[in-house]
């Protein structure tokens, strides 16, 4: 079984709106998140950072689980630390609800990917990881979000020095992405506005996997 994970409880102070609120095709955004990942995985999960957001959020979306961050005020560790604890899946890919171009075929190459490691996590030119975008075992990734938290370790890199990472560079996933735009995230207006862009023009040529229509 294959669980995927949506931290919805980031506020988007920079982006000054709730992210998971963004209008996409007069939709909200998280909704466009959950359909797509309802295809990638068996359960869908999405974790608030509050009783008030998840009520909110129930609104809007349907057939998911939802639950809140486990402690207040350690962001993704928490939040993490709760999808994963909620999850049946042996395997769970996590993400924010800040990706409007999420591919089904690249989250599907990354839970193969997560076989006989306890982690799949795509890697940039520059070093940088995305582990918003990829795929843990849930027993061993529940097991480092408990012990990042316990040390005090708010960082989402702390869990994983953990784990036995697969680290993979993103350009392995230009086959089924050519541009690489499930890795494009939301974080403040200038992202915003070409976010809608790319949406407009179809995300820019993308596959029919990833495609916003």
């Amino acid at each position: 079984m294959r669980s995927a994970v949506i931290l919805a409880g980031g506020a988007g102070s920079r982006l000054g709106s709730e992210k998971s609120h963004l209008s996409f095709g007069s939709r909200p955004l998280i909704c466009w998140t959950v359909e797509k990942l309802q295809r990638a995985a068996d359960e869908v999960i999405v974790v608030a950072r509050n009783a008030n957001q998840a009520t909110i959020l129930r609104s809007m979306v349907h057939g998911v689980v939802f639950t809140c961050d486990s402690i207040f005020g350690f962001g993704p560790v928490a939040g993490l630390e709760s999808g994963m604890r909620c999850a049946k899946g042996s395997l769970v890919f996590a993400t924010g609800c800040d990706l409007p171009f999420l591919n089904v075929l690249v989250i599907e190459k990354l839970f193969d990917l997560a076989e006989g490691y306890d982690a799949a996590v795509p890697v940039r030119q520059n070093g940088m990881m995305e582990p918003l975008h990829a795929v843990y075992d849930r027993e061993k990734m529940l097991r480092a979000c408990e012990n990042a938290i316990e040390r005090g370790e708010r960082r989402i890199q702390a869990p994983l020095r953990e784990l036995r990472v697969n680290s993979i560079p993103v350009d392995l996933f230009r086959l089924v992405d050519p541009q690489l735009l499930t890795f494009f995230n939301v974080n403040t207006p200038e992202d915003l506005e070409e976010a809608r862009r790319l949406w407009e023009v179809g995300a820019a040529g993308c596959s029919s996997s990833c495609s916003p229509r």
